[in-house]
């Protein structure tokens, strides 16, 4: 619960900060007449409109689980970061369609110099509050603030690039830049809502964390016990910053059930202990079989009925697979 009240407080600042830039940014295309400061205005509104969903999100996934929620209410950040994705993406079309429009009639900026140390102001400010946000976000698992460090980072760069074309046409004198350089940017906004988009339907869908998921196969390898026999059927899904994570052990077959629930209690507290996340493990215990012994490195197993081979080592290729290894004739692992 504190870090998600921390999580919760970071937001409550970038949308007070939001706010704060989006005036600043108004102000500077009133200056300037310019449509890429106009562009990068128009995208500050959208980020105090997701932001504000962002923080509600946060609030909700941070309620405690209840009986209408079981897993509890983490799932709601996925549908944040998808309404901001999708409010990202739309905004990079209207600012290509303005572009295109000022392309073809012309346009003329004017005041530039103001304008130009504002959205520099601006820049910074999103580029500081971005990195924070996305290293939270990575930290705590909160799919909701590393969508809004993404957003926010990628709003410093544009700002950056914008800052480029303004100062060309400064010393140029050349109009037409404005309109290539707002085209530039509504399509690096587009193509960064379509990112976000996708990672909330991934989300949304249940779709694994490959790289989570490995983490976690290679903590229990590192931490593996002689009677940990096999690990397969392996699966990890998040409810926002909580990883529910669902596999099936091969432990041996005669373990009586107090010793085998013992077993599998280590194996949780082993992955909590060494997992900066919420992790809650649905373990299945399976018996072993005959064919398990020639994987089996229990050493004082008293019903053996071959010889230890060798170990499979527990990779997410080995352990994806709903079904128990054992080997070959060449000694080869198979499932």
């Amino acid at each position: 619960m504190p870090r998600t009240n921390g999580n919760i407080r970071i937001q409550v600042v970038v949308v007070v900060v939001g706010t704060a830039l989006m005036g600043l940014k108004f102000l500077a295309w009133r200056i300037t007449h310019s449509n890429a400061v106009l562009s990068d205005a128009f995208e500050s509104i959208v980020n105090v409109v997701t932001g504000c969903f962002a923080l509600y999100s946060l609030v909700l996934a941070a309620k405690p689980r209840d009986r209408e929620h079981p897993y509890g209410h983490g799932k709601v950040e996925f549908i944040s970061a998808g309404i901001e994705g999708a409010l990202v993406g739309i905004a990079g079309i209207a600012i290509l369609v303005r572009a295109v429009l000022a392309l073809v009639r012309g346009h003329e900026v004017h005041e530039l110099g103001d304008g130009i140390v504002l959205i520099a102001l601006a820049g910074a400010v999103n580029l500081v509050m971005g990195l924070v946000l996305r290293h939270r976000g990575r930290r705590s698992g909160s799919i909701t603030l590393e969508a809004g460090g993404a957003h926010l980072l990628s709003d410093a760069w544009s700002s950056g690039a914008m800052l480029i074309g303004l100062l060309l046409i400064l010393f140029t004198g050349r109009q037409w830049l404005d309109a290539l350089f707002a085209l530039a940017f509504g399509a690096f906004i587009l193509l960064q809502g379509v990112r976000v988009l996708r990672r909330s339907v991934a989300g949304i869908m249940d779709e694994t964390d490959m790289v989570v998921a490995a983490e976690v196969v290679a903590i229990l390898e590192q931490e593996r016990h002689p009677d940990w026999v096999d690990l397969h059927n392996f699966r990890v899904i998040k409810f926002g910053t909580t990883l529910h994570i669902d596999c099936h052990v091969t432990l041996p077959w005669y373990y009586p059930l107090e010793q085998a629930h013992d077993r599998i209690a280590l194996m949780e507290r082993l992955v909590n202990a060494r997992y900066d996340r919420d992790v809650e493990l649905f373990i299945h215990m399976d018996p072993c079989l005959p064919t398990s012994c020639a994987i089996c490195a229990l050493d004082d197993c008293p019903v053996r009925k071959q010889a230890f081979r060798r170990r499979v080592t527990w990779t997410l290729a080995t352990v994806l697979a709903n079904a128990k290894h054992g080997l070959d004739d060449d000694g080869g692992a198979r499932a």
